[in-house]
């Protein structure tokens, strides 16, 4: 022990002070640095530059429907049918992504009400294996939409996603056919199919359900497209526009209808649905 250690610890000092890691944390788009809980109590939106976070399924269902809604519970489906196994079985990384998340896939359905009126909710976690569509969310897609043709209501649809679940293989692109064949149900019944389109939404989603709505709204700054930016520049051999493939440019060009805030997400939906679907419900 020096001298420097043995004066310190004879000084009537206390304990060194522990300070939490996640205190703070930087804003990607602004880079300030923001209290993690001011952050976190605005619902993953900047206070400073209005840069859009990605939130959980449960903070997103919380945030639009109203009080009392019902959990509709998860599918079980056959795990690991190829026995995959890249750096790590499948399997394991299921596991993994359980023991960090509070439900067993990557797409949640909350059924009750926007505003008064009835309404399904589904909505896709990119913090589950990036979002990814494997059977598991295809099925709890199709629940949902079958849930809404049951009460006679709209289907409202949160995606996030890197795409299909390579894991799967031919399984996951199966959901999309599968998933798109409910949109067209909907339509049929004359029920709503509202998508809510946040960052990330891309691959195989973007190709079936994402695009599919009756209204198509983004929130602000949201990656949207199929093929990534490099493919798509290296492929044509020429430089892409400023701000190609995030909300605004999209809504520009015709393939969203509105860019959403956050904050406004609810009252929006809520107008949309008494605009399509008539009176609030008693």
């Amino acid at each position: 022990m020096n001298w420097l250690t043995r004066v310190r610890n004879s000084l009537p000092f206390g304990a060194k002070r522990e300070t939490n890691d996640n205190l703070w944390v930087k804003c990607p788009q602004c880079q300030e640095m923001l209290f993690a809980k001011e952050f976190a109590d605005n619902h993953k939106v900047c206070p400073r530059c209005d840069y859009h976070g990605r939130i959980g399924a449960d903070e997103r269902l919380n945030l639009l429907l109203d009080m009392g809604y019902d959990l509709l519970e998860q599918p079980e489906v056959k795990e690991d049918p190829l026995k995959f196994k890249d750096s790590k079985k499948y399997t394991d990384r299921l596991k993994e992504a359980r023991a960090k998340n509070p439900h067993r896939d990557a797409f949640s359905v909350g059924s009750g009400q926007i505003e008064g009126h009835d309404a399904v909710v589904g909505v896709q976690d990119f913090h589950f294996m990036g979002g990814s569509m494997g059977m598991a969310v295809g099925t709890a897609f199709c629940q949902g939409a079958e849930r809404a043709l049951t009460r006679g209501c709209a289907y409202i649809v949160v995606t996030a996603a890197g795409g299909a679940r390579m894991q799967e293989g031919i399984l996951s692109l199966m959901q999309m056919p599968k998933a798109t064949v409910m949109t067209r149900r909907l339509k049929e019944a004359g029920l709503p199919y509202i998508v809510v389109l946040t960052d990330p939404t891309t691959g195989g989603v973007t190709a079936s359900y994402a695009m599919l709505g009756d209204v198509q709204i983004a929130e602000p700054g949201s990656l949207i497209g199929f093929a990534g930016q490099r493919v798509i520049q290296d492929t044509i051999r020429e430089k892409l526009p400023e701000g190609f493939q995030r909300a605004e440019y999209l809504r520009k060009h015709g393939m969203v209808d509105m860019v959403v805030h956050r904050h406004e997400l609810r009252e929006t939906l809520a107008t949309l649905l008494d605009y399509l679907q008539g009176a609030k419900a008693a």
